[in-house]
């Protein structure tokens, strides 16, 4: 049967069934894993939020890694918004 929904357009949710990961705080930002769905596979990504000047902005990080497990997709995540914000911190929103 997953030959045909993907033969006719019917594969598109490669893993939508996924967990949604819990927000973490770092550094005053708020950090939530989200991991896209990619071939089987996860993309790393994120958004990441935070107050600048009073106003909350938001930060859609997406990378070209992809990883096989969602758990190991979601560490990926954190890391790489982690790090965007020790480099660029409030500058990260623009």
């Amino acid at each position: 049967m997953s030959f045909w929904k993907k033969l006719f357009g019917g594969g598109a949710d490669d893993g939508a069934a996924a967990p949604q990961a819990e927000a973490v705080e770092y550094k005053g930002f708020h950090i939530v894993p989200e991991p896209m769905a990619a071939d089987g596979q996860f993309r790393v990504a994120a958004t990441i939020s935070g107050e600048v000047d009073g106003e909350e902005k938001t930060h859609k990080l997406i990378r070209a890694d992809v990883l096989r497990d969602h758990d190991d997709a979601v560490e990926a995540s954190l890391r790489k918004a982690k790090q965007m914000i020790d480099e660029q911190g409030a500058r990260l929103f623009g």
